[in-house]
C-alpha cells in the first residue's frame, strides 16, 4: 500500500504549523478529486507525504501526521477505528477557528486589535483542536445543516443527513444512509438504515473510563433525548427518554410478554431484534422482541 500527499500548511507568524489541508491524496490509486495545488509558488507552505501501511499503524508523532490521519477519515479512505491515532491531542495545538483561517492562541488578541483598527472583520468560531470538517473535506452526496457541529475526522458515508442538532466527532460517523438528530461521539459507528433522535447521545471513549466501542447496527432508532452505553446489533429501538448503559438492570421478556430473565445491559451487548422501554407503571427497563422495522424516507437521504 502506498500513501502519496500534497498538503499546504497554514503557519503562525511564529512559523508554527497550526493546520494541513489535504486536498491531494492518492491512496493506492484511489484519489481525491481536486484542484492542482503543485504549482503553487509557496515553497515553504507545501508538505509532500509518502507513506505506507506502516504509518497508518504508528502514533501520530506531529500535526502533519493528525492532519492526513484525519484527511484519510473524511474522505472516506479508511474507516473509523482503522488506524492508530495515539498521540493525536498531544500532536495537535489549540487553534483559534476564524472566518479569516486558522490563527495561533498566543497571536489571537493582537490579530483581533488590528481586524478593528483597519475595519477587518474577524470572527472567532471556536477555539479548539479540530477545526469543522467542512473547512478541509466536502463529502459527497451527504447533507450537513450546521457544518460547525461536524468536525474534521468524522467520516460520513453516502446519505447521510445531519440535522442542526447532530454531532459527529473525529474517528466517528456513519456506514450507510442515515438521520442524525443526536451525538455521535468518538469511535462510535452507525449502521445503515438507522436513525439517531433529537437530543439523543451515544456513549464516547474519550473520558468517564469508557473503553467499550459503542456501536448502532442497522435498521435501529434511538429515540429522543434517549442515550446509549453499549454496542446495539439490527433492528433494535431505544424509547425516548431512555439511557440504556452497560450497568442497567434489564428484564428481558419473551414475545408474548413472559420474563425469562433480568441482566445487565452489558448481557445484551450486540443483541437484535429487541426493543428497550421503561415500564411506566413500575419503571423497571424492559427489553422484549421487536415486531416493528425502521424505514428511513429515502427521499431524504438520496442527498445527490
Amino acid at each position: 500500500m502506498i500513501i502519496k500527499a500534497l498538503g499546504i500548511k497554514s503557519v503562525s507568524d511564529s512559523g508554527e504549523i497550526l493546520a494541513v489541508a489535504f486536498p491531494m491524496i492518492d491512496f493506492d490509486g484511489q484519489k481525491t478529486d481536486s484542484v492542482n495545488i503543485e504549482d503553487i509558488n509557496a515553497d515553504f507552505k507545501i508538505v509532500e507525504v509518502s507513506w505506507t501501511e506502516k504509518n497508518l499503524n504508528e502514533p501520530i508523532g506531529d500535526v502533519v501526521d493528525a492532519y492526513l490521519k484525519l484527511h484519510l477519515l473524511s474522505y472516506r479512505f479508511v474507516l473509523p477505528n482503522s488506524v492508530n491515532l495515539d498521540g493525536l491531542f498531544n500532536a495537535l495545538p489549540n487553534v483559534a477557528w476564524t472566518n479569516q483561517g486558522p490563527i495561533s492562541i498566543n497571536e489571537i488578541d493582537s490579530k483581533l486589535s488590528e481586524s478593528k483598527l483597519n475595519n477587518n472583520p474577524l470572527f472567532i468560531r471556536s477555539l479548539d483542536k479540530f477545526p469543522p470538517m467542512t473547512d478541509y473535506v466536502i463529502p459527497k452526496n451527504v447533507r450537513i445543516a450546521d457544518a460547525s457541529r461536524v468536525r474534521l475526522g468524522a467520516y460520513l458515508s453516502p446519505g447521510t443527513t445531519i440535522m442542526h442538532e447532530g454531532f459527529v466527532n473525529f474517528n466517528a460517523g456513519t456506514l450507510g444512509n442515515a438521520m442524525i438528530e443526536g451525538r455521535i461521539s468518538a469511535g462510535v459507528v452507525i449502521g445503515n438504515n438507522s436513525d439517531l433522535g433529537g437530543g439523543c447521545s451515544t456513549m464516547g471513549t474519550l473520558s468517564g473510563g469508557n473503553d467499550i466501542k459503542i456501536s448502532v447496527g442497522e435498521s435501529c432508532l434511538l429515540g429522543a433525548n434517549s442515550g446509549l452505553g453499549i454496542p446495539l446489533g439490527d433492528n433494535c429501538i431505544i424509547e425516548a427518554g431512555l439511557y440504556l448503559t452497560a450497568g442497567t438492570k434489564i428484564e428481558v421478556q419473551d414475545k408474548d410478554g413472559n420474563i425469562t430473565g433480568v441482566h445487565k445491559g452489558a448481557d445484551l451487548s450486540n443483541s437484535s431484534n429487541l426493543v428497550f422501554f421503561r415500564n411506566s407503571q413500575n419503571g423497571k427497563v424492559v427489553a422484549k422482541p421487536n415486531k416493528k422495522s425502521v424505514e428511513l424516507n429515502s427521499a431524504l437521504h438520496k442527498n445527490d
